[in-house]
């Protein structure tokens, strides 16, 4: 009908001087000035010869007020043939409705795209979760709040970023297609590399060993965003694709990184919220500073009388089955990881540095200064969440080697997790790497604290999701 009466339901572009939050919060500056806006339709009434449409933009809805014996011909066959989900164009004047709405008054109507497709229902909008990670598009449209979701999560990563930037850090991209995977342990991802004679490479499971090698190159302070990659289980904290930001810097060592965590998530609770006290699943996290400290190989021993810090994996197996841990392969590692979760996890709800881990967890990482049985490594927990990992980088390449070696032993026993030795790191080592501080910054998990999110998945706008089971002849699953 559009197309046959010389209107295009489509055109190329549409001048918009305004969004729906400027003229509500400008109204006193813009009242009976011209502007045009442009947006979804996502309500429309008729009283008697006026027309009433929400336009709902990125900043949120307004209205717009239609007097349909003031159109012309063209504006006229717009509105007749508008339905509910249509983008449009309305140029008008800037004033209120006799009900003391802010609105626009249209003078002119364009069609900028005709959907083909009915909306959900205006009263139970978009609820089923599952429907709103496959169709996140649908989600936008029908709960604003997720848009607000998304924003404060670009929000922060730009804080992050800044705030790198200001200690004159430089931004690097290295290789999301690995060699070898290290840097953590974690079960890879594999892929073929046809062009390299069908070569199988490992998507990443951390930029660490490729930005060290920037610092040994004499780069200083260099950190990356980045997706990784652990083929892993998901659940409600964990996705197996996620963002962090990985900084190195060197000189430095944990002690200054825990500075840095605490002046860059309260500076931005205040910025964006106004407030160091955000509202997390019915509890206040409070990022004033210092955040509390937390010596948990300690803390753990006063509670059960185990000394993580000199357990074997003979030990380990013998705990795991004490404690009921139930895990299939109790090394030493994991044990000490689920005595955490068991009884230390619980108390992390306020920012708090949990400090100083067993060196058999941290084989990158340099021995506690008076305490060899310890590694200088904080995890930030906030929200019973850890958002930080935090190394002073172990710079000996003998000692390194020697982890590597152990790693390399516990991979043989067929821990799928301990990442393969890695010669050509220890080459670059070898030629000598500064002292250096090393920090890897969630993304997806301080974005769910800072807008109250219970998943993971409601802070990643493209969840991976099971495939659906096929349709049947009536079209059911």
């Amino acid at each position: 009908m559009l197309r046959k009466s010389g209107i295009e339901p489509y055109p190329y572009a549409y001048n918009v001087s305004h969004h729906a939050k400027d003229i509500k919060e400008g109204f006193s500056a813009l009242e009976g000035k011209e502007v045009s806006i442009a947006g979804r339709a996502m309500q429309m009434r008729q009283m008697g010869g006026i027309t009433f449409i929400d336009i709902q933009d990125r900043s949120g809805r307004i209205q717009a007020l239609i007097r349909n014996n003031e159109l012309d011909d063209k504006s006229l066959l717009v509105l007749t043939n508008s339905s509910i989900g249509d983008t449009l164009g309305i140029r008008g004047i800037v004033m209120k409705s006799k009900r003391g709405e802010i609105s626009v008054g249209a003078k002119e109507i364009t069609m900028l795209s005709k959907t083909l497709r009915t909306l959900p229902n205006k009263w139970q909008g978009l609820k089923d979760t599952e429907t709103r990670y496959r169709s996140r598009h649908l989600d936008l449209i029908m709960n604003q709040e997720v848009l607000r979701t998304f924003e404060t999560r670009a929000k922060f990563l730009s804080h992050v970023r800044n705030a790198l930037d200001s200690r004159g850090a430089i931004e690097v991209e290295t290789p999301i297609l690995q060699d070898l995977y290290g840097g953590a342990n974690a079960k890879p991802f594999t892929t073929t590399y046809h062009t390299l004679g069908d070569k199988i490479m490992y998507l990443r499971i951390s930029d660490e060993l490729y930005l060290k090698r920037l610092i040994i190159g004499g780069a200083e302070r260099v950190y990356e965003v980045s997706k990784d990659f652990r083929n892993e289980d998901a659940d409600t904290t964990h996705n197996p694709e996620f963002t962090q930001i990985e900084y190195y810097e060197a000189y430095s060592d944990y002690e200054a990184f825990m500075k840095m965590m605490e002046e860059m998530l309260s500076s931005f609770a205040l910025k964006t919220f106004g407030s160091l006290k955000v509202e997390y699943r019915g509890d206040t996290i409070d990022f004033t500073p210092p955040f509390r400290r937390m010596y948990w190989v300690d803390e753990l021993k006063g509670m059960t009388g185990i000394d993580i810090s000199s357990m074997t994996d003979e030990d380990a197996v013998a705990i795991n089955d004490s404690e009921k841990l139930g895990l299939k392969r109790p090394d030493r590692y994991h044990v000490a990881d689920s005595l955490f979760d068991k009884y230390l996890k619980e108390k992390t709800v306020q920012p708090t540095f949990v400090l100083d881990f067993p060196t058999y967890m941290c084989p990158l990482t340099k021995v506690k200064r008076g305490n060899q049985k310890l590694a200088e490594r904080f995890e930030l927990y906030v929200g019973r969440m850890e958002v930080a990992n935090s190394y002073s980088e172990l710079t000996d390449p003998i000692y390194q080697r020697k982890m590597f070696e152990e790693q390399e032993k516990e991979r043989k026993k067929g821990d799928e997790e301990a990442p393969p030795f890695d010669e050509d790191f220890i080459d670059a080592i070898e030629y000598g790497m500064p002292p250096t501080a090393g920090i890897g910054i969630s993304i997806d998990r301080p974005t769910m604290i800072f807008t109250n999110q219970v998943s993971i998945k409601e802070v990643i706008l493209f969840p991976p999701m099971k495939k659906l089971p096929p349709e049947d002849e009536s079209g059911n699953r």
